[in-house]
Protein backbone atom coordinates (compact mmCIF):
# COMPACT_ATOMS: atom_id res chain seq x y z
CA UNK A 1 0.00 0.00 0.00
CA UNK A 2 1.28 3.39 -0.93
CA UNK A 3 1.06 6.29 1.12
CA UNK A 4 1.11 9.97 0.19
CA UNK A 5 4.32 12.50 0.30
CA UNK A 6 4.02 13.47 4.37
CA UNK A 7 6.33 13.62 7.40
CA UNK A 8 5.86 12.68 10.96
CA UNK A 9 7.49 11.89 14.39
CA UNK A 10 8.30 9.39 16.42
CA UNK A 11 7.28 9.34 19.93
CA UNK A 12 6.29 6.39 22.67
CA UNK A 13 3.43 7.88 24.68
CA UNK A 14 5.27 6.45 27.74
CA UNK A 15 7.68 9.54 26.91
CA UNK A 16 5.49 12.11 27.22
CA UNK A 17 5.55 14.36 30.02
CA UNK A 18 3.33 14.76 33.05
CA UNK A 19 3.21 14.87 37.10
CA UNK A 20 2.64 10.81 37.69
CA UNK A 21 5.70 9.49 36.08
CA UNK A 22 5.17 7.91 33.10
CA UNK A 23 3.60 9.66 29.85
CA UNK A 24 -0.50 9.14 29.63
CA UNK A 25 -3.08 9.50 27.01
CA UNK A 26 -4.06 12.66 29.01
CA UNK A 27 -3.73 16.44 28.16
CA UNK A 28 0.35 16.22 27.74
CA UNK A 29 -0.70 13.31 24.89
CA UNK A 30 -3.56 16.34 23.28
CA UNK A 31 -0.76 19.08 23.41
CA UNK A 32 1.61 17.21 21.81
CA UNK A 33 -0.74 16.40 19.00
CA UNK A 34 -1.49 20.01 18.49
CA UNK A 35 2.89 20.64 18.46
CA UNK A 36 2.56 18.01 15.48
CA UNK A 37 -0.19 19.95 13.61
CA UNK A 38 1.67 23.12 14.06
CA UNK A 39 4.67 21.51 12.64
CA UNK A 40 3.07 20.75 9.66
CA UNK A 41 3.62 16.78 10.98
CA UNK A 42 1.10 14.17 9.32
CA UNK A 43 2.00 11.22 11.63
CA UNK A 44 2.35 10.51 15.03
CA UNK A 45 4.32 6.67 15.02
CA UNK A 46 4.53 4.92 18.43
CA UNK A 47 5.63 1.78 19.28
CA UNK A 48 3.48 -1.16 20.74
CA UNK A 49 1.16 0.28 23.37
CA UNK A 50 0.38 -3.86 24.94
CA UNK A 51 1.05 -4.21 28.89
CA UNK A 52 4.92 -4.51 29.07
CA UNK A 53 6.22 -7.43 31.20
CA UNK A 54 9.92 -8.02 31.19
CA UNK A 55 12.29 -5.54 31.54
CA UNK A 56 9.49 -2.54 30.41
CA UNK A 57 9.90 -3.41 26.61
CA UNK A 58 6.69 -2.70 24.60
CA UNK A 59 7.94 -5.90 22.81
CA UNK A 60 7.83 -8.12 25.44
CA UNK A 61 4.23 -7.83 26.52
CA UNK A 62 1.49 -9.65 28.38
CA UNK A 63 -1.06 -9.39 25.63
CA UNK A 64 -0.72 -8.84 22.20
CA UNK A 65 -4.27 -7.63 21.96
CA UNK A 66 -4.51 -5.37 25.23
CA UNK A 67 -3.63 -1.95 25.63
CA UNK A 68 -1.21 -0.75 29.08
CA UNK A 69 -2.95 0.01 31.94
CA UNK A 70 -0.02 2.54 32.67
CA UNK A 71 -1.10 5.07 29.88
CA UNK A 72 -4.67 5.68 31.44
CA UNK A 73 -4.55 9.24 32.50
CA UNK A 74 -5.19 9.43 35.89
CA UNK A 75 -6.62 13.01 35.20
CA UNK A 76 -9.02 11.65 33.36
CA UNK A 77 -10.22 9.05 36.04
CA UNK A 78 -10.52 11.68 38.19
CA UNK A 79 -12.78 14.09 35.92
CA UNK A 80 -14.80 11.39 35.88
CA UNK A 81 -15.28 11.19 39.40
CA UNK A 82 -13.78 7.45 39.54
CA UNK A 83 -10.86 9.15 41.54
CA UNK A 84 -10.90 11.95 44.44
CA UNK A 85 -8.86 15.18 43.44
CA UNK A 86 -6.86 14.18 47.25
CA UNK A 87 -5.91 10.96 45.42
CA UNK A 88 -3.46 12.68 43.36
CA UNK A 89 -2.56 15.52 45.97
CA UNK A 90 0.22 13.28 47.30
CA UNK A 91 2.48 12.14 44.08
CA UNK A 92 5.94 11.02 44.60
CA UNK A 93 8.54 13.00 43.35
CA UNK A 94 9.27 11.00 40.26
CA UNK A 95 12.02 12.10 37.86
CA UNK A 96 11.14 14.21 34.90
CA UNK A 97 13.70 12.62 32.75
CA UNK A 98 12.97 9.18 32.95
CA UNK A 99 10.24 6.24 33.71
CA UNK A 100 11.13 4.32 37.31
CA UNK A 101 8.69 1.59 36.08
CA UNK A 102 8.76 0.08 39.66
CA UNK A 103 7.91 3.20 41.29
CA UNK A 104 5.20 3.93 38.76
CA UNK A 105 3.89 0.65 38.88
CA UNK A 106 3.69 0.97 43.18
CA UNK A 107 1.74 4.25 42.61
CA UNK A 108 -0.09 3.70 39.98
CA UNK A 109 -1.82 0.24 40.45
CA UNK A 110 -3.48 1.39 43.62
CA UNK A 111 -5.45 3.90 42.28
CA UNK A 112 -6.10 2.26 39.36
CA UNK A 113 -7.99 -0.26 41.62
CA UNK A 114 -9.61 2.26 43.28
CA UNK A 115 -10.93 3.81 40.18
CA UNK A 116 -12.46 0.29 39.13
CA UNK A 117 -14.22 -0.19 42.66
CA UNK A 118 -15.91 3.11 42.08
CA UNK A 119 -16.95 2.54 38.16
CA UNK A 120 -18.75 -0.79 39.15
CA UNK A 121 -20.15 0.88 42.57
CA UNK A 122 -21.52 3.79 40.75
CA UNK A 123 -21.80 3.63 36.97
CA UNK A 124 -24.72 4.41 35.65
CA UNK A 125 -26.95 1.76 33.54
CA UNK A 126 -25.45 3.67 30.71
CA UNK A 127 -22.43 3.76 31.71
CA UNK A 128 -22.30 -0.35 32.61
CA UNK A 129 -24.05 -0.71 29.55
CA UNK A 130 -21.03 0.82 27.03
CA UNK A 131 -18.40 -1.76 29.41
CA UNK A 132 -20.63 -4.60 28.85
CA UNK A 133 -20.57 -4.33 25.48
CA UNK A 134 -16.81 -3.38 25.40
CA UNK A 135 -16.36 -6.91 27.01
CA UNK A 136 -18.42 -8.85 25.16
CA UNK A 137 -17.00 -7.40 21.68
CA UNK A 138 -13.54 -7.52 22.82
CA UNK A 139 -14.05 -11.64 24.28
CA UNK A 140 -12.57 -13.31 22.28
CA UNK A 141 -9.20 -11.72 24.42
CA UNK A 142 -10.36 -9.95 27.07
CA UNK A 143 -11.52 -12.92 28.57
CA UNK A 144 -8.16 -14.84 29.00
CA UNK A 145 -6.45 -11.61 29.23
CA UNK A 146 -8.07 -10.59 32.32
CA UNK A 147 -8.16 -14.13 33.83
CA UNK A 148 -4.39 -14.27 33.04
CA UNK A 149 -2.98 -11.21 34.46
CA UNK A 150 -5.55 -12.07 37.66
CA UNK A 151 -4.11 -15.50 38.43
CA UNK A 152 -0.54 -14.28 37.76
CA UNK A 153 -1.33 -11.70 40.35
CA UNK A 154 -2.09 -14.40 43.17
CA UNK A 155 0.71 -16.00 41.88
CA UNK A 156 3.01 -13.34 43.10
CA UNK A 157 3.74 -12.65 39.10
CA UNK A 158 5.85 -15.76 38.29
CA UNK A 159 5.89 -17.16 34.84
CA UNK A 160 2.54 -18.70 34.14
CA UNK A 161 4.05 -22.02 33.68
CA UNK A 162 5.11 -21.61 37.37
CA UNK A 163 1.39 -21.71 38.14
CA UNK A 164 -0.30 -24.34 40.18
CA UNK A 165 -0.21 -27.11 37.16
CA UNK A 166 -4.37 -26.98 36.89
CA UNK A 167 -4.81 -23.50 35.97
CA UNK A 168 -1.09 -23.99 33.80
CA UNK A 169 -3.01 -26.31 31.66
CA UNK A 170 -6.05 -24.68 31.65
CA UNK A 171 -8.01 -27.55 32.84
CA UNK A 172 -11.61 -26.70 33.23
CA UNK A 173 -12.16 -27.00 36.78
CA UNK A 174 -9.81 -24.93 37.43
CA UNK A 175 -10.62 -21.90 35.15
CA UNK A 176 -14.05 -22.14 36.48
CA UNK A 177 -12.42 -22.03 40.23
CA UNK A 178 -9.85 -19.10 39.46
CA UNK A 179 -12.94 -17.46 37.58
CA UNK A 180 -15.24 -17.65 40.84
CA UNK A 181 -12.35 -16.89 43.11
CA UNK A 182 -11.02 -13.60 41.05
CA UNK A 183 -13.63 -12.34 39.99
CA UNK A 184 -13.54 -8.82 40.84
CA UNK A 185 -9.49 -8.69 40.34
CA UNK A 186 -10.55 -9.70 36.82
CA UNK A 187 -13.23 -7.38 36.48
CA UNK A 188 -11.00 -4.63 36.89
CA UNK A 189 -8.93 -5.87 34.65
CA UNK A 190 -11.17 -5.53 32.14
CA UNK A 191 -12.54 -2.10 33.69
CA UNK A 192 -8.94 -0.69 32.42
CA UNK A 193 -9.15 -2.19 29.27
CA UNK A 194 -12.54 -0.27 28.56
CA UNK A 195 -11.08 3.17 30.14
CA UNK A 196 -7.84 2.17 27.98
CA UNK A 197 -9.55 1.94 24.56
CA UNK A 198 -11.68 5.25 25.31
CA UNK A 199 -9.22 7.02 25.98
CA UNK A 200 -6.80 5.96 23.08
CA UNK A 201 -9.74 6.82 21.08
CA UNK A 202 -10.55 10.08 22.33
CA UNK A 203 -6.64 11.11 21.36
CA UNK A 204 -6.84 9.56 17.42
CA UNK A 205 -9.97 11.38 16.78
CA UNK A 206 -8.01 14.30 18.10
CA UNK A 207 -5.12 13.47 15.77
CA UNK A 208 -7.56 13.11 12.91
CA UNK A 209 -9.43 16.71 13.42
CA UNK A 210 -5.69 17.53 12.96
CA UNK A 211 -4.54 15.55 9.74
CA UNK A 212 -2.60 12.85 11.49
CA UNK A 213 -2.63 9.37 11.43
CA UNK A 214 -1.37 7.34 13.79
CA UNK A 215 1.61 4.64 13.05
CA UNK A 216 1.17 1.82 15.25
CA UNK A 217 3.96 -1.16 15.90
CA UNK A 218 3.31 -5.12 15.58
CA UNK A 219 6.25 -7.01 16.81
CA UNK A 220 6.40 -10.22 15.09
CA UNK A 221 6.72 -12.02 18.07
CA UNK A 222 5.10 -12.36 21.84
CA UNK A 223 6.33 -12.86 24.95
CA UNK A 224 6.47 -16.39 26.21
CA UNK A 225 5.03 -15.07 29.94
CA UNK A 226 1.88 -13.98 28.19
CA UNK A 227 -1.95 -14.44 27.89
CA UNK A 228 -1.26 -15.14 24.43
CA UNK A 229 0.52 -18.33 25.03
CA UNK A 230 -1.07 -19.71 27.73
CA UNK A 231 -4.06 -19.42 25.66
CA UNK A 232 -2.89 -20.71 22.34
CA UNK A 233 0.01 -22.99 23.78
CA UNK A 234 -0.72 -25.29 20.70
CA UNK A 235 0.19 -22.41 18.17
CA UNK A 236 3.77 -22.66 19.69
CA UNK A 237 6.92 -24.79 19.53
CA UNK A 238 6.83 -25.38 23.90
CA UNK A 239 7.34 -28.84 25.60
CA UNK A 240 4.96 -30.65 28.11
CA UNK A 241 5.47 -28.34 30.55
CA UNK A 242 4.66 -25.18 28.66
CA UNK A 243 8.64 -24.06 28.39
CA UNK A 244 9.81 -23.16 24.47
CA UNK A 245 11.49 -25.61 22.53
CA UNK A 246 12.92 -23.16 20.44
CA UNK A 247 13.24 -19.23 20.36
CA UNK A 248 13.42 -16.30 18.27
CA UNK A 249 16.45 -13.94 18.11
CA UNK A 250 18.69 -12.58 15.03
CA UNK A 251 22.54 -13.92 14.35
CA UNK A 252 25.20 -11.69 14.78
CA UNK A 253 24.75 -8.03 13.67
CA UNK A 254 25.44 -4.57 13.85
CA UNK A 255 24.54 -3.96 17.72
CA UNK A 256 25.99 -7.53 18.75
CA UNK A 257 28.66 -9.35 17.79
CA UNK A 258 26.74 -12.91 19.48
CA UNK A 259 23.48 -11.43 17.90
CA UNK A 260 20.33 -11.45 19.80
CA UNK A 261 18.86 -13.66 21.72
CA UNK A 262 15.51 -12.31 22.41
CA UNK A 263 14.01 -15.61 23.80
CA UNK A 264 10.46 -15.54 22.37
CA UNK A 265 8.80 -19.02 21.81
CA UNK A 266 8.48 -20.10 18.23
CA UNK A 267 5.60 -20.38 16.39
CA UNK A 268 3.83 -23.68 15.18
CA UNK A 269 3.05 -22.46 11.56
CA UNK A 270 2.25 -25.46 10.52
CA UNK A 271 -0.75 -25.23 12.64
CA UNK A 272 -1.45 -21.80 12.00
CA UNK A 273 -1.45 -22.53 8.31
CA UNK A 274 -4.02 -25.34 8.44
CA UNK A 275 -6.86 -22.95 10.54
CA UNK A 276 -6.11 -20.41 7.55
CA UNK A 277 -3.81 -18.15 10.19
CA UNK A 278 -6.86 -17.06 12.17
CA UNK A 279 -4.65 -15.74 15.09
CA UNK A 280 -3.01 -13.53 12.81
CA UNK A 281 -5.76 -12.74 11.26
CA UNK A 282 -7.44 -11.47 14.38
CA UNK A 283 -4.58 -9.68 15.76
CA UNK A 284 -4.29 -7.48 12.55
CA UNK A 285 -7.73 -6.69 12.33
CA UNK A 286 -7.19 -5.39 15.85
CA UNK A 287 -4.08 -3.46 15.17
CA UNK A 288 -5.85 -1.65 12.54
CA UNK A 289 -8.77 -0.43 14.50
CA UNK A 290 -6.13 1.18 16.72
CA UNK A 291 -4.09 2.45 14.37
CA UNK A 292 -3.81 4.14 10.82
CA UNK A 293 -1.49 2.27 9.54
CA UNK A 294 1.36 0.04 11.39
CA UNK A 295 5.41 -0.84 11.10
CA UNK A 296 5.57 -4.74 11.04
CA UNK A 297 8.94 -5.64 13.08
CA UNK A 298 11.12 -7.75 11.97
CA UNK A 299 9.12 -8.95 8.77
CA UNK A 300 12.03 -10.56 7.13
CA UNK A 301 10.53 -13.45 10.04
CA UNK A 302 7.94 -14.43 7.82
CA UNK A 303 10.27 -15.07 5.07
CA UNK A 304 12.68 -16.99 7.25
CA UNK A 305 13.37 -16.81 11.01
CA UNK A 306 16.32 -17.72 13.09
CA UNK A 307 14.92 -20.29 15.27
CA UNK A 308 17.43 -20.78 18.39
CA UNK A 309 17.59 -24.33 20.40
CA UNK A 310 16.09 -23.34 23.92
CA UNK A 311 19.12 -22.68 27.00
CA UNK A 312 21.05 -21.60 24.36
CA UNK A 313 23.36 -18.55 26.09
CA UNK A 314 23.24 -16.65 22.71
CA UNK A 315 22.04 -16.32 19.59
CA UNK A 316 25.01 -17.43 18.10
CA UNK A 317 24.14 -21.13 17.35
CA UNK A 318 20.74 -20.81 15.06
CA UNK A 319 19.78 -21.52 11.87
CA UNK A 320 17.26 -19.83 9.31
CA UNK A 321 14.33 -21.88 9.38
CA UNK A 322 11.17 -21.11 6.19
CA UNK A 323 8.08 -18.75 7.35
CA UNK A 324 4.56 -18.80 6.10
CA UNK A 325 6.18 -16.19 3.36
CA UNK A 326 3.52 -14.57 0.90
CA UNK A 327 0.66 -16.98 1.92
CA UNK A 328 0.41 -15.25 4.87
CA UNK A 329 -0.81 -12.19 3.29
CA UNK A 330 -2.51 -13.53 0.39
CA UNK A 331 -5.02 -14.78 3.31
CA UNK A 332 -4.90 -11.47 5.19
CA UNK A 333 -5.38 -9.91 1.96
CA UNK A 334 -8.51 -11.85 0.96
CA UNK A 335 -9.98 -11.38 4.89
CA UNK A 336 -8.85 -7.60 5.61
CA UNK A 337 -10.30 -4.73 3.42
CA UNK A 338 -6.30 -3.21 3.22
CA UNK A 339 -3.27 -3.95 4.60
CA UNK A 340 -1.82 -0.72 5.37
CA UNK A 341 1.76 -2.23 6.33
CA UNK A 342 5.04 -0.87 6.77
CA UNK A 343 7.43 -3.51 6.53
CA UNK A 344 10.81 -3.31 8.92
CA UNK A 345 13.32 -4.81 6.45
CA UNK A 346 16.55 -4.29 8.54
CA UNK A 347 19.53 -6.39 8.68
CA UNK A 348 19.92 -9.15 6.76
CA UNK A 349 17.72 -9.03 4.11
CA UNK A 350 17.42 -11.38 1.00
CA UNK A 351 15.50 -11.17 -2.35
CA UNK A 352 12.82 -13.65 -1.18
CA UNK A 353 11.94 -10.88 1.31
CA UNK A 354 11.80 -8.30 -1.02
CA UNK A 355 10.27 -10.10 -3.21
CA UNK A 356 6.99 -10.42 -0.33
CA UNK A 357 7.03 -6.49 0.36
CA UNK A 358 7.37 -5.89 -3.26
CA UNK A 359 4.46 -8.38 -4.48
CA UNK A 360 2.01 -6.76 -1.86
CA UNK A 361 3.59 -3.42 -1.69
CA UNK A 362 4.47 -3.04 1.40
CA UNK A 363 7.00 0.31 1.55
CA UNK A 364 10.44 -0.44 3.31
CA UNK A 365 12.61 1.11 5.90
CA UNK A 366 15.80 2.88 5.38
CA UNK A 367 17.51 4.22 8.57
CA UNK A 368 19.85 7.01 7.28
CA UNK A 369 22.31 6.70 10.26
CA UNK A 370 23.56 3.50 8.74
CA UNK A 371 24.15 5.13 5.47
CA UNK A 372 27.85 5.03 5.87
CA UNK A 373 28.56 1.98 7.71
CA UNK A 374 30.52 -1.23 6.34
CA UNK A 375 27.19 -2.86 5.84
CA UNK A 376 27.17 -4.15 2.40
CA UNK A 377 23.54 -2.72 2.42
CA UNK A 378 24.51 0.55 3.81
CA UNK A 379 24.36 2.24 0.40
CA UNK A 380 20.46 1.44 0.10
CA UNK A 381 20.30 4.11 3.09
CA UNK A 382 21.80 6.66 1.10
CA UNK A 383 18.58 9.45 -0.06
CA UNK A 384 20.01 9.44 -3.88
CA UNK A 385 19.25 5.83 -3.41
CA UNK A 386 15.75 6.20 -2.29
CA UNK A 387 12.77 4.89 -3.89
CA UNK A 388 9.07 6.54 -3.44
CA UNK A 389 7.65 3.85 -1.72
CA UNK A 390 9.44 3.72 1.33
CA UNK A 391 9.45 4.61 4.97
CA UNK A 392 13.16 6.83 5.56
CA UNK A 393 14.54 7.78 9.19
CA UNK A 394 17.39 9.85 10.62
CA UNK A 395 17.58 6.64 13.36
CA UNK A 396 14.84 4.46 14.90
CA UNK A 397 14.01 3.52 18.24
CA UNK A 398 16.60 0.78 18.37
CA UNK A 399 19.61 3.71 17.43
CA UNK A 400 21.46 5.85 18.98
CA UNK A 401 20.21 9.79 18.00
CA UNK A 402 22.01 11.66 16.20
CA UNK A 403 24.21 13.87 18.26
CA UNK A 404 24.48 10.09 20.56
CA UNK A 405 25.83 8.35 17.25
CA UNK A 406 27.98 11.55 15.88
CA UNK A 407 29.77 11.31 19.35
CA UNK A 408 29.78 7.83 20.73
CA UNK A 409 32.71 6.30 18.64
CA UNK A 410 32.69 2.60 19.02
CA UNK A 411 31.08 2.54 22.58
CA UNK A 412 27.51 1.19 20.45
CA UNK A 413 28.33 -0.74 18.13
CA UNK A 414 30.74 -4.38 17.31
CA UNK A 415 32.44 -1.22 14.57
CA UNK A 416 35.84 -0.65 14.97
CA UNK A 417 37.94 2.45 15.58
CA UNK A 418 39.17 2.54 12.10
CA UNK A 419 35.54 1.75 10.84
CA UNK A 420 34.57 4.93 12.65
CA UNK A 421 37.13 7.35 11.57
CA UNK A 422 36.06 6.60 8.35
CA UNK A 423 31.96 6.15 8.88
CA UNK A 424 32.44 9.74 9.83
CA UNK A 425 34.45 10.98 6.95
CA UNK A 426 32.37 9.59 4.39
CA UNK A 427 29.39 11.32 6.08
CA UNK A 428 31.34 14.58 5.85
CA UNK A 429 31.86 14.34 1.95
CA UNK A 430 28.51 12.91 1.18
CA UNK A 431 26.88 15.74 3.40
CA UNK A 432 29.19 18.92 1.78
CA UNK A 433 29.36 19.79 5.30
CA UNK A 434 32.19 20.07 8.10
CA UNK A 435 32.93 18.17 10.89
CA UNK A 436 32.52 21.81 13.00
CA UNK A 437 28.68 22.16 11.07
CA UNK A 438 28.10 18.42 12.00
CA UNK A 439 29.24 18.83 15.76
CA UNK A 440 26.66 21.67 16.02
CA UNK A 441 23.59 20.58 14.29
CA UNK A 442 23.71 17.02 12.95
CA UNK A 443 20.82 16.43 13.47
CA UNK A 444 19.10 19.30 11.70
CA UNK A 445 21.36 18.63 8.43
CA UNK A 446 20.37 14.99 8.72
CA UNK A 447 16.88 15.63 9.25
CA UNK A 448 16.77 17.81 6.10
CA UNK A 449 18.56 15.65 3.90
CA UNK A 450 15.91 12.55 5.00
CA UNK A 451 12.67 15.76 4.09
CA UNK A 452 14.46 16.35 0.62
CA UNK A 453 14.41 13.05 -0.04
CA UNK A 454 11.92 10.90 -2.66
CA UNK A 455 10.76 8.82 0.12
CA UNK A 456 6.99 9.63 0.63
CA UNK A 457 7.44 9.16 4.38
CA UNK A 458 9.76 10.53 6.56
CA UNK A 459 9.57 10.20 10.28
CA UNK A 460 12.01 11.53 13.02
CA UNK A 461 12.59 10.23 16.61
CA UNK A 462 11.39 13.27 18.57
CA UNK A 463 14.83 13.38 20.11
CA UNK A 464 16.87 14.06 17.27
CA UNK A 465 14.09 16.96 17.11
CA UNK A 466 15.17 18.46 20.43
CA UNK A 467 18.97 17.53 19.45
CA UNK A 468 19.38 15.28 22.36
CA UNK A 469 22.38 12.97 23.00
CA UNK A 470 22.60 9.30 24.39
CA UNK A 471 21.12 10.05 27.16
CA UNK A 472 18.02 10.00 25.56
CA UNK A 473 18.06 7.03 23.52
CA UNK A 474 15.32 5.10 23.91
CA UNK A 475 16.61 1.07 23.66
CA UNK A 476 19.95 -0.29 22.69
CA UNK A 477 19.59 -4.11 21.54
CA UNK A 478 20.67 -6.79 23.36
CA UNK A 479 21.28 -4.85 26.54
CA UNK A 480 19.23 -4.73 29.64
CA UNK A 481 18.28 -2.06 32.81
CA UNK A 482 18.16 1.66 31.21
CA UNK A 483 16.28 0.70 28.36
CA UNK A 484 12.69 2.47 27.35
CA UNK A 485 12.79 4.85 30.11
CA UNK A 486 13.34 8.03 28.39
CA UNK A 487 10.92 10.93 29.03
CA UNK A 488 10.79 14.12 27.27
CA UNK A 489 11.02 17.52 29.80
CA UNK A 490 7.69 19.60 29.95
CA UNK A 491 9.46 22.55 28.63
CA UNK A 492 10.85 20.25 25.43
CA UNK A 493 8.55 21.65 22.75
CA UNK A 494 10.41 24.64 21.65
CA UNK A 495 8.45 26.82 19.37
CA UNK A 496 12.01 27.52 17.27
CA UNK A 497 11.60 23.66 16.52
CA UNK A 498 8.43 23.31 15.54
CA UNK A 499 8.99 26.34 12.89
CA UNK A 500 12.01 25.02 11.59
CA UNK A 501 9.82 21.92 11.04
CA UNK A 502 7.02 23.29 9.62
CA UNK A 503 9.82 25.03 7.15
CA UNK A 504 11.28 21.69 5.69
CA UNK A 505 7.09 20.70 5.48
CA UNK A 506 6.63 23.27 3.36
CA UNK A 507 9.61 23.52 1.15
CA UNK A 508 9.71 19.97 0.39
CA UNK A 509 6.02 19.59 -0.03
CA UNK A 510 5.54 17.16 2.85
Amino acid sequence: MKFPRSSGILLHPTSLPGPYGIGELGKEAFRFVDYLRGAGMKIWQVLPLNPTGYGDSPYQSFSAFAGNPLLVSLDNLAAQGLLDTSSLADVPKFPTSQVDFGSVIAFKFPLLRKAAAKFFLSATPSQRDAFERFCRENAAWLDDYALFMAVKDAHHGVVWTSWDAAIAARKPAAMAHWRQKLSAEIDAYKFWQFEFFRQWRALKQHCHHGGIRVMGDIPIYVAHDSADVWANPELFWLDERGNPMRVAGVPPDYFSATGQLWGNPIYRWDLMKQNGYQWWIERFRACFEMFDMVRVDHFRGFEAYWEIPAGEPTAMNGQWIKGPGADLFHTLTRTLPELPIVAENLGVITPEVEAIRHQFEFPGMAIFQFAFSTDPQAPTFRPHNYVRNLVAYTGGHDNDTMFGWWRSGVSDSTRSAADVEKEYADTRDYLGVTREQLDREVNWIFIRHVMMSIADTVLFPMQDVLGLGSEARMNLPGSLGRNWKWRMQPDALRPEHQARLKRFVEMYDR
